[in-house]
């Protein structure tokens, strides 16, 4: 059901909003986690290892879908905010459309460049036939991908949290079911964690599709739309590039980390792999929350009611601290036996490296949840330029530290060292834009 989120108090309203966009997050999480799972409690650590090297390649691929998201959400959210259904129907097509295009050319570019980006990132021998394996079946359903996450933000767009929640519910659960069939009964090995992602993404991705052409159908109009603007076009660029741009470079920033990682040999890949899919829950679940806002933003901007943005910045804040306290005891208490989920009779090297990753990072969850609010609300304004500089800024430290704390004394543990500060400076400089966003000292 689409729902006008410019009415009604503002914390209520997100909370309304955001509870099942929560609940899409593990879910969504349950699809990353589960070809780590069974890679690695049914085939073995190098399996594990080779799923979760290949999954910072995917990133790149992943970083694509997302901008065109993101970007697909904040303009049919100010559209929906305005009433003016005529052009959110145009821009729901022109942003399929363009994605499709997009799709196409990075098949191309992944199918025949795969094996030079797993050796860029100095994947060892022993698992890159399987890291080569697993990319390439992803990079087949790339268009499941774009397709899904595109009508997900076209959902959120309009208000409707709840259905997006209810296709992952099932089509998470059924990939985990899938997984362990293709691996146990029929001994498919990493292959078959990859080919249950891409088939449930794919029944997926198809219902969600034709369930917005549905939605779509019923908003009234008094004539027909076009198919393809250019000018709606610029718009959803002016906000899908900028986010392509933040979350590609994220992801070769983490293929750069990946292959400092790699240095260190297979016990400290696998711990890393199955350490980094628990903080990706987490983070995803902020960034999640963070676009919900952004929606909550662009319909009250869209709708000319700016005054509401201060208080759902307030809200969100209040949510995303909720929500970090449990996380932060459980990882500072529990990580060890959480880590077990992926780790089946571990070596010392990997347990011991997952443990350190999730004590160093974890407690720095309240400031960087911070910076995906601030983020959030930069995005639903359209103030990418602002956004991006606090982003680059937070991965530029990142990278760079990881690099040069990895070459001291402090090994491996030096590389998780440099996250909380890119963090905390990153988090500093968004709320700062934040800020002035709102007092009127900067526009879009």
């Amino acid at each position: 059901m689409n729902k006008d989120l410019t009415y009604g108090d503002p914390e209520k309203v997100l909370w309304q909003f955001c509870l099942p966009l929560f609940g899409s997050i593990i879910f969504q999480q349950l699809y990353n986690i589960a070809d780590s799972l069974v890679a690695g409690k049914f085939i073995g650590e190098t399996a594990l290892a080779a799923v979760g090297n290949s999954y910072e390649v995917t990133l790149i691929f992943l970083a694509f879908a997302f901008g065109c998201n993101i970007g697909c959400s904040v303009v049919v959210s100010q559209l929906f905010g305005a009433h003016d259904y005529g052009n959110l129907k145009t821009a729901v097509s022109t942003a399929w459309i363009a994605s499709a295009v997009l799709c196409v050319l990075l098949m191309l570019i992944g199918l025949i460049s795969c094996g030079q980006l797993l050796r860029l990132i100095n994947t060892p021998d022993e698992v890159f036939a399987d890291s080569k394996l697993y990319l390439n079946i992803y990079i087949w359903g790339l268009p499941f991908v774009f397709f899904y996450n595109i009508s997900t933000g076209i959902f959120s767009a309009l208000g409707d949290s709840k259905t997006p929640f209810w296709f992952l519910a099932a089509s998470s659960t059924s990939n985990i079911a899938v997984d362990i069939l293709f691996v146990t009964a029929f001994h498919m090995g990493v292959a078959g964690v990859a080919w249950a992602t891409f088939l449930c993404q794919g029944v997926s991705c198809i219902l969600s599709v034709l369930v917005v052409l549905r939605r779509l159908n019923a908003i009234p109009h008094t004539q027909k739309a076009p198919l393809f603007s250019f000018r709606l076009l610029k718009r959803f660029a002016v906000i899908a590039i900028p986010s392509i741009l933040q979350q590609s470079f994220i992801s070769v920033g983490n293929m750069i980390i990946q292959g400092v990682i790699n240095s260190f040999g297979t016990g400290v890949m696998a711990g890393y792999s199955a350490s980094v899919k628990l903080n990706n829950l987490v983070i995803t679940s902020f960034t999640t929350l963070g676009n919900g806002i952004s929606n909550f933003t662009a319909q009250n901007i869209g709708a000319g009611k700016r005054s509401r943005v201060k208080d759902g910045f307030r809200a969100g804040v209040k949510m995303v601290w909720m929500l970090s306290v449990p996380i932060v005891l459980l990882y500072l208490v529990f990580g060890k036996y959480l880590l077990y989920l992926f780790l089946d009779e571990p070596t010392a090297v990997a347990l011991q490296t997952g443990i350190t990753y999730l004590r160093i990072l974890s407690p720095f969850y309240f400031i960087v949840s911070v910076k995906l609010v601030a983020d959030g609300i930069l995005k639903g304004a359209s103030l990418m330029k602002l956004f991006m500089i606090s982003t680059f800024t937070d991965l530029i430290l990142r990278v760079s530290l990881a690099v040069l704390l990895s070459g001291t004394a402090l090994g491996s543990t030096g590389i998780w060292c440099a996250w909380p500060i890119g963090w905390v400076i990153g988090t500093a400089l968004s709320v700062v834009f934040y800020r002035k966003s709102t007092s009127g000292e900067v526009t879009a």
